[in-house]
């Protein structure tokens, strides 16, 4: 892939080149051609002004001409300073073309290692279950005294694993929708708040834990829907990660000319090596949370990083082992 692009970028800095040696090339010629016209104009005309000047012509009167070999020297004299200066220009141009080609290339660089990234670790994500399906299948298969109880449970494993399946699959398919815009409006953050709660409160029911909102009613604009989705996959992760009876905090204030929503939890915490890492894709850890429930496939934080990143906000994370984790969401705020 790296030579690849090494070539598109050589092959670019050579189409910038050839573009630029045609443009001087050209403009060289234009002036060359005018300037020799206006020389020997200039030459005509102090021919006729010293003609029109003249005394009758004496016997011994010079006549005063230009040596042939005087001009040609003027001309190659003019010659070889545009020449000169033509590949000044192509020396620049091939600077400056090497340079704009990889700032042009750059951009498609990173998407291509990005999409290649995706591609990689979702197949990684994807051979698992899929590697775990086949083989209780194939060992279901083989045992000749397969009884019903064995059966039933062999199914129920594979169920399992399908449900891992179609939540990977949910999950890509979100990655790949929220690459696009979605529709701006302008909504109560409080609203937002409580219509993501009212989605997680059976799973903080489960785990006896109370969900706290202290939200003002401010005014931002986004994708509503974007938006609800991201503070169900916060508070999901909240809930997920902390332990029975414990209290989820929300609150909102006003930060410069955003809206800043904290999700507080009194969860298991994060490393510090770990914290710089939540947000990438399908990045998951067993020090942070092995008390936590560790199923999924470390794609929901990176999904919230994509929501927030595509309303024109920024979202970052603060934790502290064993106390709990603080997850900071800015959105534009609204001022109309």
């Amino acid at each position: 892939m790296l030579n690849t692009f090494r070539s598109a970028r050589v092959k670019l800095t050579i189409w910038y080149i050839l573009i630029a040696f045609l443009i001087t090339t050209f403009f060289s010629a234009l002036a060359f051609g005018g300037l020799r016209v206006e020389f020997e104009r200039g030459i005509q005309r102090q021919r006729d002004v010293e003609s029109r000047l003249q005394i009758p012509p004496a016997p011994l009167a010079v006549n005063r001409r230009i040596d042939p070999k005087v001009l040609q020297e003027i001309r190659d004299w003019l010659i070889v300073r545009i020449l000169i200066a033509d590949g000044l220009i192509i020396l620049i141009s091939a600077i400056s073309g090497w340079f704009l080609a990889g700032r042009a290339l750059r951009p498609i660089k990173l998407m291509v290692d990005e999409q290649n990234r995706f591609i990689s670790d979702a197949s990684h994500e994807l051979r698992t279950p899929l590697t775990a399906l086949m083989a209780s299948i194939e060992v279901g298969l083989r045992d000749k005294t397969l009884t019903l109880p064995r059966a039933e449970k062999l199914l129920t494993d594979n169920l399992k694993d399908v449900k891992d399946l179609q939540t990977l699959s949910e999950d890509l398919l979100a990655l790949a929708k929220y690459n696009t815009n979605g529709k701006t409006t302008i909504m109560n953050i409080r609203e937002v708040i409580d219509e993501a709660k009212g989605k997680v409160n059976s799973l903080a029911k489960l785990k006896k834990i109370t969900i706290s909102v202290s939200a003002k009613n401010y005014s931002v604009k986004g994708d509503k829907n974007k938006l609800i989705q991201l503070f169900v996959i916060l508070f999901d992760n909240a809930i997920k990660y902390s332990p029975k009876e414990k209290m989820i905090k929300i609150k909102t204030e006003k930060s410069g000319r955003y809206v800043k929503v904290s999700v507080i939890d009194q969860g298991y915490g994060i490393h510090g090596e770990d914290l710089a890492h939540i947000f990438d894709r399908f990045y998951r850890t067993d020090k942070a949370r092995t008390k936590g429930d560790s199923s999924g496939f470390g794609l929901g934080l990176s999904i919230a990083k994509k929501i927030v990143k595509e309303n024109n906000g920024f979202i970052t994370a603060e934790s502290t082992v064993s106390k709990g984790s603080t997850f900071i969401v800015n959105l534009p705020m609204d001022k109309s």
